[in-house]
Formats: C-alpha cells, structure tokens, sequence
C-alpha cells in the first residue's frame, strides 16, 4: 500500500480518520500517485487489518489479484485491471491475507475546481466502489493514469504554479473516464439528475436529524410524486429506502467502530428512544446492534 496516511486523527465519533498528507506528496501538492506494493505500509497505528476513516479520494488500479478489499462493510473482491474507488468519510480494510499490486491515486478534497468535482461526481456514494472496464476502457484509463504520474514526478519542467494546473488537467481527464466508468457501472445505467442530487445531497448534510421524505420534498421545493420518481430513476429505491440506508450505514460504523453506548448511537443517527432504534437497525439487517457489535469485535 502507499504511504497514504501519516498520522490517524480521532473524529468526535470516535473513528480514527486519516487525513491527507500534504507534507509526503511530491511538492507538497494535493495528490499522490505511485506504485502499490508489500514495500510501503500504513501508519503504524492503523495496521491493514483494522477498519479506518480517510477524508480524500483513493483509487486503486490492481495490477494483480485477486485482492480482498472491504468498504463500507461490503467485501469486494478485485482481480488484474479492475478499480477501487473509496471516497472522503468512507471506512474501508486491507486484507492482510492479499497483496496489493498496482497503481494508487490519493487525492484532497479542494484540489479540483467545483465544476469538475461536478463533471467527475467524486462524490456520488451511489455508486458503486469496485469497477471492472473493457479491455478498451482499461487501456484509456492506464494510459491516462500513466501520463498523470509522469506529470506528478516531473518537478523541474515547468514553474510549481503550472506544475500544479498541468497536474489538475491531466487529473481531470483521468477522472472523467474514471467518472464514465463508473456511471456505466451501475446496474441498469440509470441516470441522476438535479432532483435527485440536491435530494442525495440533502440527505448527506441532514440524515441525522431528518428521516422525512415529505420534509425533505418540502424543503428542496419539489413534490413528494417528483422526488420518488427522481430518487428511483436514479437508485432503483425510493426515497425512504434512500434515507434508511444511508441511517444504517452511519448507525453501523458508530457500532463498529467507537465504544459509545447503543442508545448513544441510536441518538447520533436521529432516535432519542433506544428501544426505536433498535427495532430499525434489526427490521433493516436482521440484526440487533449489540449482534452487530459483538461480531465485529
């Protein structure tokens, strides 16, 4: 693995999250790009097989496989050619047991312009992390990868200002094929659009608080029949479903990954009652929270 993270920071949740390392990156920019191997390691307190937080992009390009890799506690499995795309506040696992052969891409949020984080949807957590291009698709994306490494270690061409804007454009055009990838990835190419963004963007910021479908079509402006419609053409779910996994997950990584209380947890994620909290964490995955818990500890 790449020496991605120098120092692991302790969020009010209690999950370790590791931040970029500007300091370890080639003249001090916000990305990083190199090879993958059994030579570089993580930060010492945050050994492979323990599950952490990291705040900025990484893309894993596997020259190797197979490589068992966990996300947001689903296990993926990534052979030779296939991508691994993990984005800021998501927790993810090393296998011990696998080795990590390849390219990686590390990047800070607020490298790019918004446009392009736009263009690119570096934050569609939709979609899924584990990518497998045709063999024409994985040859535009190694080359491109390829050209932007040769950009990121050249540091004497060209002034650091034009170094870095050369480096922004080359990583653009690397994450808009990524970004297509991705997007034809999805199970029966659906498309988003602005409903349904602003909606997912909402449910981001507000999940905590607000479970609500028809306060949330109320305070984006929309009815709730255009929400439902926007949400399920673009995730298959309905909006409530949306809401609910995205509870969940929060609900699981608090479980998982911090020692607070279970009625704490239940709080953190919008149910003041213990008792109601429990009742949706098990309707959702078969499982009360103390299940869920004690297996992962």
């Amino acid at each position: 693995m790449a020496d991605i993270a120098d120092r692991g920071l302790q969020g009010g949740d209690g999950i370790d999250t590791f931040p970029f390392p500007v300091e370890l990156s080639v003249g001090g920019v916000g990305m990083q790009v190199g090879p993958m191997g059994t030579g570089r390691t993580w930060h010492a307190d945050a050994p492979l097989e323990r599950v952490h937080r990291i705040d900025f992009h990484v893309v894993m390009l596997f020259g190797e496989g197979p490589v068992r890799h966990m996300v947001d506690f689903t296990e993926y499995e990534a052979t030779s050619g296939d991508l691994l795309w993990i984005r800021p506040g998501q927790v993810h696992r090393f296998s011990p047991t696998s080795e990590y052969r390849g390219t990686v891409l590390t990047m800070q949020p607020g490298f790019l312009p918004r446009a392009t984080v736009e263009a690119t949807g570096l934050y569609r957590y939709d979609l899924p992390p584990l990518l497998r291009p045709d063999p024409a698709g994985l040859a535009g994306l190694r080359n491109s990868l390829g050209q932007l490494r040769r950009e990121y270690e050249d540091t004497s061409t060209l002034p650091l200002s034009l170094h870095i804007a050369v480096l922004r454009h080359s990583l653009t055009a690397f994450l808009l094929r990524l970004a297509h990838l991705a997007a034809s990835a999805e199970s029966v190419s659906r498309r988003s659009d602005s409903t349904f963004t602003r909606f997912r963007d909402a449910v981001e910021r507000d999940f905590a608080t607000n479970h609500s479908v028809s306060a949330y079509a109320d305070a984006l402006g929309y009815s709730r029949r255009t929400l439902v419609r926007a949400v399920r053409a673009a995730t298959g779910d309905t909006p409530k479903a949306f809401i609910d996994k995205r509870v969940v997950l929060e609900a699981k990584r608090l479980l998982a990954h911090t020692e607070l209380p279970i009625g704490r947890v239940g709080a953190a994620v919008g149910f003041p009652d213990a008792a109601n909290f429990s009742k949706f964490f098990h309707q959702h995955t078969d499982q009360t929270p103390a299940v869920f818990r004690a297996e992962l500890r």
